[in-house]
């Protein structure tokens, strides 16, 4: 009896428990529905997941089946021509997804399929956690303990008795050009080379972002061409395992799953305030105010005046990627310099990113803007200059992005009003003065949270 595997967040064949269940059925068609809900996905973002989905058509020797559709017409369709009798997923946790899923769920019980969930994109998966009072973990430290409490099972094999269905008309994929590597045969290359390269130093370099010192598996998590179980798998098995730096990273897998927890409790928080206490803080609004729509087109543009923000936006436009502490950085500038509300730029960091994932993403921007998990969140004012000094203390980083500066040597690049021809190359002055509107924001939220 032929099951149906419906592909998602989920593209690979190592590590993947709904393969396994599928593959226990009988011979499994394994299928992607290019759902026009992509349309929304910034360009990156979906020429990656394009680029992942043909990686595993190869991987499969063709028996991949494309179809283009909205899922609820796809799926019960697909069961009719195969005469499956049930449909296998990942659970899904993403307020779309979820969404999505019942009415799939709800069409394949009319004709008598099942829709089996095994599994899902997380180690922990979301929903499974909660505190001993039963109600959702909202700060991180505690949930990272019942996190690592929790545990999880070694990754499974590739199942041996898998056979695939064949014989089933597939639709062409649209010809992309990802920008990075993508599949599951690059994603294990990449995680590879990190263990062998970065891993050693990542406690004290994954904060630089003039150095390569980061794993850059951010994209391959959100496609599901490698599971995090084989991320922890593999560091619990390396010579460093309990060293700073393997633990380090743990712990950013953990926000990862936290994030996703928190989204799972409270979807309203993936474009809404989650500290609801703040929702009336004053911001200026690009859509009505012409001085904002021009504060935050320079931010998008990275031409702010201040280069460690610019860098990390060009960063953005060129690559599709920012280095996480660059995330944190121009975040913080839009809202708390250019007080502009978040989903402004959490929208276009998902409109550029390839690892553009709605509960990290939205939920880090909170972070930034202090309307999120963070315990001591809105006072919290990144300074442009002084993060610069700090985490790209030659400039490097800077000079790499921004060329008009490539005159200013050292760490000087941070603050070139203070050069003498330091803005002659055309890099612009700055659009607001830091001190000042620091200070407006750290005013706004006193004057919200005596309301």
């Amino acid at each position: 009896m032929t099951t149906v595997l419906w592909l998602r967040r989920d593209l690979r064949l190592h590590d993947h428990p709904a393969l396994i269940t599928a593959a226990d059925g009988g011979p499994v068609l394994p299928l992607v529905v290019v759902d026009p809900a992509l349309d929304r996905a910034g360009g990156p973002r979906r020429d990656a997941y394009l680029g992942a989905v043909r990686a595993l058509h190869e991987a499969t020797d063709g028996a991949l089946v494309v179809r283009h559709g909205r899922p609820e017409d796809v799926l019960p369709a697909v069961a009719t021509e195969t005469r499956a009798t049930s449909v296998h997923v990942s659970q899904e946790s993403t307020p779309y997804g979820r969404r999505r899923d019942e009415r799939v769920r709800a069409l394949l019980d009319d004709q008598g399929v099942d829709l089996v969930a095994t599994g899902c994109p997380y180690a922990v998966g979301p929903g499974t956690l909660t505190t001993g009072s039963g109600t959702p973990y909202k700060v991180f430290t505690p949930f990272s303990r019942a996190w690592r409490d929790h545990g999880w099972p070694a990754p499974p094999p590739v199942p041996t008795r898998l056979r695939w269905h064949r014989g089933v008309d597939s639709e062409p994929l649209p010809d992309v050009e990802p920008r990075h590597p993508v599949g599951e045969d690059a994603a294990r290359e990449a995680w590879e080379d990190f263990l062998d390269g970065p891993l050693e130093t990542y406690a004290e370099d994954r904060d630089r972002p003039d150095l390569d010192g980061t794993s850059r598996m951010s994209m391959h998590l959100k496609h599901g061409t490698i599971h995090p179980r084989t991320l922890l798998h593999g560091l619990a098995r390396h010579p460093a395992a309990q060293g700073d730096s393997a633990q380090r990273y743990v712990n950013e897998l953990c926000w990862r799953e936290f994030y996703a927890d928190v989204l799972w409790h409270r979807p309203d928080s993936a474009w809404g305030d989650l500290r609801r206490e703040l929702s009336t803080m004053p911001y200026a609004d690009p859509a009505t105010d012409e001085d904002a729509a021009g504060l935050l087109d320079a931010w998008r543009e990275g031409r702010t005046g201040y280069p460690m923000v610019d860098a990390g936006m060009r960063q953005l436009a060129r690559e599709g990627w920012m280095h996480n502490r660059l995330r944190m950085v121009t975040a913080s500038f839009l809202v708390k310099d250019l007080h502009i509300w978040w989903p402004y730029g959490a929208r276009h960091f998902l409109d550029l990113l390839v690892d553009g994932d709605l509960a990290s993403n939205n939920h880090g921007w909170q972070w930034a803007a202090g309307t999120g998990t963070d315990a001591a969140p809105y006072f919290r004012v990144f300074n442009p200059v002084e993060q610069g000094k700090r985490w790209d203390p030659q400039g490097d980083y800077v000079r790499r992005y921004v060329p008009e500066l490539a005159h200013v040597a050292g760490r000087a690049v941070h603050e070139p009003w203070k050069v003498a021809g330091g803005l002659a190359h055309g890099y612009p002055e700055r659009v607001v003065d830091h001190a000042e509107e620091r200070r407006e924001a750290l005013r706004r939220y006193e004057e919200t949270r005596g309301r």
